[in-house]
C-alpha cells in the first residue's frame, strides 16, 4: 500500500502536459503542498514523540481551512494524547502558509484597484474568495507603518524641497467635503527624491504650511536650501518664519496659468509671446526689462495681471540666480506636481472616501510603490551639487564632503 505522504510525480507530469493550470482553483500545486506539509507535520510529531520521556501517543488530527498562494485547503495537523505537541511548519493559529497573498493585495491596491478587482484578481489567481472585510484588515496594517514613516527622522540637508496641495473629497457627517493633501517632496544631498510626508487639512493656507514646516523641523530638518511652492498668498513668508536662510521660488508655471485667467481669449496668444520673454529671458536684468515692455504694452488692458508679477518677483525671479541645471529643477513645482499625477491614476476611480484613513493608506501604498524607482541620483546631480556648493558654500559643506 502506498505511503499517505508519496507524491506521484508521473501523475502529476502527466496533468500538467494535459494543461491543468498550477494555481487556483482546481489546480496542480494545492493538494501537492497540502501533501507536502502534512508529511511534515507528521514528521514532527514523530521526533516529538521520541523525545517525550511520558507515555504518549499520536491522537488523531485536527482540521483548518489554510490558504496558501497557489490555494486554500483543508490541513489535517496531528495530534498527541498529551497536548504537548506544538507544530513549527504551520503553527496552531496559522492560516497562511505564505506572504504572497497579502503581498499580491498590497501591490494591487498601491496600483488603485478597487476592492471589487482585488476580489476578481485573487479569484483568478487562487481560487480563493476574499471578502472586502478581509482586504481592508490587510490593508489596514499599512496604517501603524504609515504613523512611524510620518513621524520618522529625516536628513538634516535637503537641498531642493517642492511643496503641494492636492484636493480630495472625504466623508464627514454623512457628506462629502473637500479637503487638502500637502505634500513635500525633497531632494536629498545624495540626489535621491525623498517623500517628506503628506499631511491633511481642512483647506490650503500658509498657516498650516507653517505647521507642516515645523513639523520638519522636529523631526530633524535643520536647512533647505531652495523652496519651490506655488503662488499661493503667505507662502514665502510662512517659509521664512521657520528657515529665513531657505531661497523660496514661487512656480513660474503656476504664475502663468493664474495670469491667463485673465486674458481675454483673443489676446492670449500675443500676451502669451511677450509673457515668455520675461521667464524665459537669460538674465534677471533681460527679465525685468522684458517685464517693463509687457507692462508698457498691456499694463492698461490688465493691471492686475501686471500688478501680481511686480508683488511677486522678489520670489518669481529667484532662478535667474543660477545656472541652467538648477533652474531647471526649481523654477517649477513640477517635480511634486508629477506625484501628483500618479495619486490622480490611483484614485480617479472614486469619487470620494469614507474616510481620512482611507485616503491615507492608499496614497502611502501609492508612495511605496513610486518610491521603488528612487533609488537613484538624479541626472548629473555630481554637477548640481557642486554648483550648489558654489552658491551655499557654508551651508552645503558641514553636510556634504565634496
Amino acid at each position: 500500500m502506498a505511503d499517505k505522504y508519496e507524491i506521484d510525480i508521473q501523475a502529476f507530469a502527466k496533468a500538467l502536459q494535459s494543461g491543468q493550470n498550477l494555481n487556483g482553483k482546481d489546480g496542480l500545486l494545492t493538494p501537492l503542498i497540502k501533501q507536502i506539509t502534512e508529511a511534515a507535520l507528521g514528521a514532527e510529531l514523530d521526533e516529538h514523540l521520541t523525545k517525550e520521556t511520558s507515555t504518549n501517543r499520536r491522537n488523531g488530527s485536527s482540521k483548518k481551512t489554510v490558504r496558501t498562494s497557489s490555494g486554500e485547503f483543508e490541513l489535517e495537523t496531528p495530534r498527541d494524547r498529551n497536548g504537548s505537541f506544538e507544530p513549527q511548519t504551520v503553527k496552531k493559529y496559522q492560516t497562511r502558509l505564505t506572504d504572497e497573498m497579502e503581498g499580491k493585495i498590497l501591490s494591487l491596491f498601491a496600483l488603485g484597484n478597487s476592492y471589487q478587482s482585488i476580489r476578481e484578481h485573487l479569484l483568478d489567481l487562487y481560487g480563493m474568495r476574499i471578502s472586502n472585510g478581509t482586504i481592508n484588515a490587510i490593508t489596514d496594517r499599512l496604517v501603524p507603518e504609515l504613523r512611524a514613516w510620518q513621524e520618522r527622522d529625516l536628513e538634516p540637508l535637503y537641498p531642493f524641497v517642492w511643496l503641494d496641495a492636492i484636493h480630495y473629497k472625504i466623508k464627514e457627517n454623512g457628506r462629502f467635503v473637500s479637503k487638502a493633501i500637502y505634500t513635500i517632496l525633497g531632494l536629498t544631498v545624495e540626489g535621491k527624491k525623498e517623500l517628506l510626508g503628506l499631511y491633511l487639512s481642512d483647506n490650503e493656507s500658509a498657516h498650516y504650511w507653517l505647521s507642516v514646516l515645523t513639523d520638519l523641523q522636529n523631526r530633524g530638518v535643520k536647512d533647505i536650501l531652495i523652496a519651490s511652492v506655488d503662488g499661493l498668498e503667505g507662502f514665502p513668508e510662512a517659509i521664512e518664519t521657520i528657515y529665513p536662510e531657505t531661497e523660496v521660488q514661487i512656480c513660474v508655471i503656476h504664475q502663468i496659468r493664474n495670469s491667463m485667467k485673465y486674458v481675454a481669449s483673443k489676446n492670449q496668444k500675443a500676451f502669451m509671446a511677450d509673457l515668455k520673454c520675461v521667464y524665459k529671458a537669460a538674465t534677471q536684468n533681460a527679465a525685468e526689462h522684458a517685464l517693463d515692455e509687457l507692462e508698457a504694452k498691456w499694463g492698461k488692458q490688465y493691471p492686475l495681471v501686471i500688478k501680481s508679477w511686480r508683488s511677486k518677483w522678489d520670489n518669481l525671479s529667484v532662478y535667474f540666480k543660477y545656472p541652467e541645471q538648477i533652474r531647471r529643477a526649481i523654477y517649477t513645482t513640477n517635480a511634486v506636481e508629477a506625484e501628483h499625477r500618479q495619486f490622480r491614476k490611483l484614485t480617479k476611480t472614486k469619487g470620494g472616501f469614507a474616510n481620512e484613513t482611507s485616503l491615507r493608506k492608499l496614497l502611502y501604498a501609492g508612495m511605496l510603490k513610486a518610491s521603488e524607482k528612487w533609488t537613484h541620483p538624479v541626472q548629473n546631480w555630481n554637477l548640481t551639487l557642486s554648483q550648489l556648493s558654489i552658491h551655499f558654500p557654508d551651508r552645503v559643506d558641514q553636510y556634504v564632503d565634496l
